[in-house]
């Protein structure tokens, strides 16, 4: 996600801290809220799709997913 989107959350976040946002305002937020969190999860997945544990006896066995490996 671009800074400049994040700085708006910030803005917003600060913003309704200090007085009501209005409707549009509040639904920029919720929308730039769920793109931050879909690039959070994006981002933490490509990182434990790319993780292996390492056993004491060295082997090495990629992580799962608890789902049966399926994507959600």
């Amino acid at each position: 996600m671009e800074q400049k989107k994040i700085d708006r959350i910030n803005f917003l976040a600060r913003k309704s801290r200090q007085e009501e946002l209005t409707p549009e305002e509040k639904s920029e937020q919720a929308a730039l809220r769920q793109e931050y969190r879909d690039s959070f999860v994006r981002s933490l997945t490509s990182q434990l799709d790319n993780t292996y544990i390492v056993e004491k006896d060295g082997s090495k066995h990629k992580v799962t997913r608890k789902n049966g490996g399926k994507k959600s």
